[in-house]
């Protein structure tokens, strides 16, 4: 079966969470036996623009200019989409071909399954290349909503937001199955985006926890960890953009009160994006010295945090799945998360991490010092937070659920109508 997902974003050029679910979603199902994935992305500085990489073909464009430059973000988006369904139409046209010049196009409802062509857009960003593709060739579409535009606003208040809303309902429409990342994102797209229940398929993210698996020798270790915090310091690591759904104020709120308990914490703010807002907190709340902003951390620097970390927060106020949770409990740092969306179908009260209220400081500050004084039932939960992971959050399983999804819809396709 051949896959075109279709994204905005695709390592290197990384805005959100959907570049690493694309790369590492597509790598697990390019090593299923008979499946062949193409990604059709955005350009990034310094990546090749054709590539082969983990057995998947990465085709990135540039969006098409316009006269006058592009008036705004939607309209670089359709003059992105314009370049990525040209890219993509030109794979199809060369498996359709026919077979002599006397010949019409082969019919992609006759393909065999091993040759069929299913495409796959992530968000409403890649709806306009997707559905064009899909129209053009007669070829079935599955979308994944990674979150909606009501989701993360909290609510529909502007133009733009309902131009946004339109669309990903436009998208749901489109595709013949939908994909989201949590019960709570099914629940959301069955509200926000009116989609009928029987046509949402919930597949977990995932992780490849064995990233974490690396040499990473205790001298080593320490010297890096003062970078960050002193010696008897303990770590609560922050992993996130400054945006108010990622929850981080919150978390700055929390501090004073567990300094009261615990005086001996620094807090690190790793992620890029505006920040000023949070320094001013900080420096209004005075722990200001307490807590390190690092900005934009490469991959690297961002695993080796997690591994010297002594408990990780994820404070947020809208999440639909929470992949910075995963990460953490893959490098078995005790997690203490809210309960916000999907964050509390990740993580099990009291089994795998602490869970909290949504939007509250002071459970934040509960859940924090509860792992700093018990350390020991901090660390059993983070052994079998691993455990977890590796087991059920694993991209193999993911992409085996994935793959079932388009063999169900190439089946329905092939006796439908259409």
């Amino acid at each position: 079966m051949r896959i075109i997902m279709l994204t905005w974003e695709y390592p290197p050029r990384i805005v959100g969470g959907i570049a690493r679910h694309v790369e590492e979603l597509s790598w697990e199902l390019a090593r299923l036996p008979d499946v062949e994935v193409h990604v059709v992305t955005c350009d990034f500085p310094g990546a090749p623009a054709e590539e082969v990489c983990q057995k998947v073909h990465v085709h990135r464009v540039a969006a098409y200019d316009a006269p006058g430059g592009h008036k705004d973000f939607i309209h670089w988006v359709h003059q992105l989409n314009a370049a990525m369904r040209d890219r993509a139409y030109a794979l199809c046209r060369e498996w359709l071909a026919p077979m002599a010049p006397s010949e019409a196009p082969k019919d992609p409802k006759k393909l065999p399954i091993k040759q069929g062509i299913v495409l796959h857009p992530h968000d409403w960003l890649a709806y306009f290349s997707a559905v064009e593709l899909k129209h053009a060739f007669k070829i079935p579409m599955v979308a994944t909503v990674h979150a909606t535009e009501f989701g993360r606003n909290n609510g529909i208040h502007n133009d733009m937001s309902r131009y946004i809303d339109h669309i990903e309902r436009q998208l749901i429409t489109e595709a013949w199955r939908v994909i989201v990342c949590s019960g709570f994102m099914k629940g959301e797209v069955e509200y926000a985006l009116q989609c009928p229940s029987d046509k949402i398929d919930i597949i977990y993210n995932g992780i490849r926890w064995e990233k974490f698996d690396f040499d990473f020798p205790p001298e080593e270790a320490a010297a890096f960890r003062a970078q960050y915090a002193a010696p008897d310091e303990k770590i609560i690591l922050f992993v996130g953009r400054g945006v108010r759904e990622k929850g981080c104020q919150v978390l700055i709120d929390a501090l004073p009160r567990v300094r009261a308990s615990y005086p001996k914490v620094k807090l690190v703010v790793a992620g890029g994006g505006y920040r000023q807002h949070l320094v001013e907190q900080a420096e209004a709340l005075g722990v200001a010295p307490y807590v390190y902003f690092t900005g934009f951390v490469p991959d690297d620097t961002l695993l080796r945090l997690y591994k010297v970390a002594d408990v990780a927060c994820f404070p947020s106020l809208y999440e639909p799945f929470g992949i910075v949770a995963l990460e953490a409990m893959a490098a078995k740092v005790p997690v203490v998360v809210s309960d916000a969306g999907g964050l509390k179908e990740i993580v099990e009260h009291d089994v795998t991490g602490t869970v909290t209220w949504l939007n509250n400081p002071d459970s934040l500050a509960w859940g924090l010092l509860r792992v700093l004084n018990d350390q020991e039932h901090a660390r059993q939960m983070a052994e079998r937070a691993y455990e977890r992971v590796k087991t059920f959050f694993n991209w193999h399983r993911i992409a085996k659920q994935t793959y079932d999804v388009y063999s169900r819809v190439w089946k329905e396709y092939k006796k439908s109508n259409w």
